[in-house]
């Protein structure tokens, strides 16, 4: 669970007890009693509290409010000849690289990730990402992944590799909310996380004409998606097999890109509800890493009988082969986790197959 300060715990569990009470009474009665704003958790209180300790809503931390530097203030590293220093101080953290002779410093505004952490930095109008990056698994610094294969030769270079316009914008797009089409980008008034309207689009029209006891103006049902057209959806930032193969990616590095992996799978028809991004992952609630959850899922096609899916179709179901070894822990064997090269971290390989022990990674 997230860290923070007691004083903004005790606001945070406050507004989830007013959410709950607002939740309750019609729109009308709360804007004639001179209630808060109409707000998301208005009406969907449950979702909002959940989603609050979600990864998406965590996708960029804060300045400010960055548990993960609150408990490691002071970082440190030597590479390539290179001096880091990340130093979080009265909730403001500076990044540093020094070469011996020279050192460049700067504030660090940008923080992508809630556990692993890579941070975007801004100099001389231009933005950075920075060449080192935060890792819970070593406790400590080491090279952001993917740019292992830059050898600086400048202390600026050191510092970071400079970002062009389009992935300054898509790395924000994807982390931040508030961002206008054919806007500039202006990551000072980004919002940080993923909020409500970034993938449901229309939510704050929606909330508008709520509070005036219009509720015909409902954002786009994802629930109505199949799971192709979901998978492409959540494609959009976590890549989608059409995105992979159109940009040539090739390599183990890209286990970390789930839809496209997916669709590698023989099992994955696209129009089969039990087999997709929704139907094992709620986006609204925290990452769930006990393996044996994922069972049902997996009985869900391989079981004796068909299970239902909430999205489902009346229509029969059809059932896959029941595996013969086990019936329980099935990701373990089904979907292996893989090591990110350079990233210190295990991703699970969402290529559904038969995997045997010391197999090579499969493309």
């Amino acid at each position: 669970m997230r860290v923070v300060n007691g004083w903004l715990a005790c606001i945070w569990r406050s507004s989830v007890l007013l959410f709950a009470v607002l939740a309750a009474m019609p729109v009308a009665a709360q804007r004639a009693k001179g209630a808060a704003a109409v707000t998301c958790a208005t009406c969907h209180a449950g979702v909002v509290s959940s989603y609050a300790q979600a990864p998406m809503r965590h996708a960029i931390e804060p300045d400010g409010a960055n548990p993960q530097l609150a408990t490691h203030p002071d970082l440190k590293a030597t590479i390539g000849g290179y001096s880091y220093s990340v130093q979080t101080k009265d909730g403001k953290t500076t990044y540093s690289v020094s070469d011996g002779a020279n050192t460049i410093t700067l504030p660090v505004h940008y923080f992508f990730g809630q556990k692993t952490q890579t941070w975007v930095l801004e100099k001389d109008g231009h933005l950075y990402e920075g060449m080192v990056s935060y890792f819970p698994r070593i406790n400590g610094l080491d090279i952001t992944p993917g740019d292992q294969v830059i050898t600086p030769h400048t202390l600026e270079e050191a510092m970071g590799r400079k970002l062009p316009i389009w992935e300054s914008r898509k790395c924000f797009e994807c982390h931040g909310s508030g961002i206008e089409p054919g806007v500039p980008l202006e990551p000072a008034k980004i919002k940080p996380g993923l909020e409500c309207e970034h993938c449901h689009v229309g939510a704050q029209q929606h909330m508008e004409d709520a509070a005036k006891d219009n509720f015909k103006t409902l954002p786009p049902s994802l629930k109505k998606l199949d799971s192709e057209s979901l998978s492409n959806f959540c494609g959009q930032c976590h890549r989608s097999w059409e995105n992979v193969v159109r940009n040539r990616w090739h390599g183990i590095a890209f286990v970390r890109f789930q839809p496209y992996r997916m669709a590698l799978s023989r099992c994955f028809t696209g129009n089969d509800a039990r087999i997709g991004c929704v139907a094992c992952h709620d986006p609204h609630k925290p990452l769930v890493q006990d393996q044996k959850f994922y069972d049902s899922k997996c009985l869900a096609c391989h079981g004796e009988q068909a299970h239902s899916v909430a999205s489902m179709e009346k229509a029969p179901l059809p059932m896959m082969k029941t595996c013969p070894v086990a019936k329980e822990n099935c990701v373990s064997c089904h979907m292996p986790k893989v090591e990110l090269p350079g990233g210190h971290a295990l991703f699970t390989d969402h290529f559904i197959r038969i995997v045997k022990p010391g197999e090579a990674y499969q493309y």
